[in-house]
């Protein structure tokens, strides 16, 4: 409060002689008064003017009022007013003065009252049963909390000069509302910091809560929305799993790298077992034009899985491992023979038989006719055993070479021809003897063609990078490991399923680093299919040689009651040139219609038959 205020408030107090006084001494002087303690020098007392007319004279009266509050309010009297005349003896604070009741309305009562239900509060906890005589009871007046302390304070100071112009108010709250009073004050404020923080806490909560619901709404909504998406914008997708180092991809357009594969995250690669050549079916999200904005993204992601090979997820997870298999030596027989006139079956049936879970190699110089004889291998096992999954795979051929294979192979072929990198030929390879090993482990014979390994070893001599170490003609190595990896996978495996691997291997070409991947290979069949070049010159088809191709652990395969047949007529071809036993054994082979009516042939002749012709 300002000084003028403040003497204003002394008039009214009936003091005397504080017109000289300053601020500080008239605060002073006003909490003296309000205590009942001794006025300073030169201050006097005096009884204030009635401001109205009606009033009461008697004390007891006005503490009657003050004794039973309400009761006047209850029946809305226009005035109530009472006063004691004080005389000099008695203390200042027990001089009351009373005028015209404020409105309810009115900021100040509002304070007002809520100081009093305060008080009575405080009372009531310290066991006192009277009121304070020096303050009436508005019990008319609603209870309400204080809005700020430090703003009701302000307010009251600003409306002090108007309400002591024209409303009556008591002494004691104008005194409490006083800033420099510590009476009331730090209570209220006390009281008011803990309401604050009441209310802060409890908007907190409620503010919490509601963000929890938001958040579980938005959450919900979100999954709502998702599975609506999953459930509009999926499309089937399908193709073979190719794992790298860190991600992987689903190659949709055959077993190299497209536009369209599909990205795996190594996340889903453990999730589902995936594994290197599994064929799985899923799901993708459909893009659009605008999901694309950056360009680093050029693959989109798998979403689901529905199928691997065939098979559920929990099936595959209990399929075994293709390493943990037990390798065995062939001992069922892949018939070669197929109609009178090709002659190819029917000698490598007689020569170098083939069985399930052979490791073959045909070994032929250019223009040998090794394709053609692959070629007449895949037709004869298409022809004689269908449940046999046939795979052919050209690497670094000719591109009319690989039509005329897919018009004439009843298989899958997969090629990588001359025209693409060497890292396009690894790549075709890994991925189909992957794929290979897969079928292996669901219990099927698998047949692998390939075409050839010396162009394999010599692009994984190319793509792989340099060891340090390089053998004569150039070869590095570490390049001739993977191509054996991949001609290592061939094995008939225990309690069924079997990968057989015919490939052909190129020799007399001039080149050291063909001779050198020859050697590497030479020991690792159990096959061998040798064609002459001499017999091609001459245009004697098949060019074999009879003498030079053989199958290790031929008993296993063969029919007992044959092979002592076969022994005899090795032992009768054994010394003879490559060209003179082609030219004994394959005019016999025409004039017969089955490998059968040759060895019947042969077993009623005599031993002696195929010497005398000569």
């Amino acid at each position: 409060m300002k000084l003028p205020e403040l003497k204003e408030l002394a008039k009214q107090m009936g003091l005397r002689g504080v017109s000289t006084m300053r601020k500080g001494e008239l605060l002073a002087t006003l909490q003296a008064a309000r205590n009942g303690e001794a006025a300073p020098a030169g201050v006097t007392v005096r009884a204030p003017r009635p401001v109205r007319q009606e009033r009461k004279t008697a004390a007891s009266e006005a503490t009657a009022a003050v004794a039973v509050p309400g009761a006047d309010e209850r029946a809305k009297a226009p005035t109530r007013a009472a006063h004691a005349q004080a005389t000099s003896k008695e203390p200042a604070s027990s001089t009351k003065i009373v005028i015209d009741e404020p409105k309810p309305e009115s900021n100040m009562e509002m304070h007002v009252t809520a100081r009093r239900v305060r008080k009575r509060r405080d009372e009531a906890s310290a066991g006192q049963s009277e009121p304070r005589q020096s303050s009436f009871e508005f019990d008319d007046q609603p209870k309400r909390r204080p809005r700020r302390g430090h703003d009701d304070a302000r307010g009251a100071h600003r409306r002090m000069p108007a309400q002591a112009a024209g409303e009556n108010v008591n002494l004691d709250e104008i005194l409490d509302a006083l800033p420099g009073v510590p009476a009331h004050g730090h209570d209220d404020q006390r009281e008011m910091r803990r309401g604050r923080g009441d209310r802060n806490e409890r908007n907190n909560n409620r503010n919490d809560r509601g963000n929890n619901r938001r958040g579980r709404g938005r959450d919900n909504e979100n999954r709502h929305d998702d599975a609506n998406a999953q459930r509009d914008d999926l499309v089937p997708v399908a193709g073979i799993v190719d794992v790298l180092d860190s991600y992987a991809f689903i190659r949709t357009s055959g077993y190299l790298p497209g536009p369209n594969d599909v990205y795996v995250s190594m996340g889903q690669v453990k999730k589902y077992g995936l594994r290197k050549g599994d064929a799985v079916k899923g799901s993708i999200r459909t893009p659009h034009e605008g999901d694309r904005r950056n360009q680093r993204q050029k693959f989109v992601p798998l979403q689901s899985i529905d199928s691997i090979n065939g098979m559920s997820v929990e099936e595959a997870a209990r399929r075994p491992q293709f390493s943990k298999l037990t390798p065995l030596y062939p001992n069922e027989r892949l018939k070669m023979e197929t109609t009178a006139n090709r002659l190819t079956g029917r000698l490598i049936d007689i020569v170098s038989p083939i069985g399930k879970g052979q490791r073959g190699l045909i070994v032929s110089p250019p223009k040998a006719g090794k394709t053609i004889t692959l070629q007449n291998i895949a037709n004869a096992i298409a022809t004689n055993n269908p449940e046999v999954y046939l795979m052919v795979v050209l690497v670094d051929e000719r591109p009319e070479e690989v039509t005329d294979m897919e018009r004439t192979v009843q298989g899958e072929v997969i090629s990588s021809t001359f025209d693409r990198p060497a890292s396009d030929h690894t790549t075709v390879a890994e991925l189909a003897i992957e794929r290979a090993k897969r079928l292996v482990e669901l219990g099927q014979d698998v047949v692998v063609l390939l075409d050839s390994m010396t162009r394999l070893a010599r692009a994984y001599n190319i793509a792989a990078p340099a060891s340090g170490r390089i053998l004569s003609g150039g070869v590095d190595a570490q390049a001739l490991y993977p191509p054996k990896k991949f001609f290592g996978a061939a094995r008939n495996i225990e309690n069924g399923g079997s990968l057989t691997i015919i490939s052909s291997a190129l020799v007399e070409t001039g080149s050291k680093m063909d001779e050198v991947i020859f050697e590497e290979f030479k020991g690792t069949g159990n096959m061998e299919l040798r064609l002459s070049r001499e017999l091609a010159d001459k245009r004697m088809f098949p060019a074999v040689d009879v003498n030079a191709s053989g199958t290790r652990r031929e008993e296993l395969i063969t029919d007992p009651q044959t092979l002592p047949i076969i022994y005899r007529l090795r032992r009768l071809l054994g010394g003879l040139e490559p060209e003179q036993a082609y030219q004994t054994l394959v005019p016999r082979l025409k004039k017969t219609m089955t490998n059968h009516d040759f060895f019947a042939a042969l077993v009623q002749q005599g031993g002696n038959t195929l010497g005398g012709n000569n």
